[in-house]
């Protein structure tokens, strides 16, 4: 376990001090807890954004030129609903 020191304005301080306290755990854990959250959260943004460029260098003409032009089986049909246009 590692020792941080950082500096909070005071009224972040005592808000942490009263939500830690209303939830039963020290300021440190819910430091630590926020911390972990925010940092989930960033590598979630990071990775979803390099999967949005990677899928932009897709031509999916190329994807769809594979699938072949076959009409789909009974089951699978759509069936305009005549009663709800």
């Amino acid at each position: 376990m590692s020792t941080l020191s950082i500096r909070l304005p005071n009224s972040l301080h005592q808000h942490a001090k009263r939500l830690a306290q209303t939830e039963g755990v020290s300021v440190n854990q819910l430091v630590s807890s926020a911390l972990a959250e925010k940092l989930s959260a960033l590598d979630a943004e990071r990775y979803l954004n390099e999967r949005a460029t990677r899928g932009r260098d897709v031509d999916i003409n190329v994807i769809l030129a594979k699938v072949p032009n076959t009409e789909p089986e009974l089951k699978d049909r759509i069936v305009p609903d005549l009663k709800h246009p």
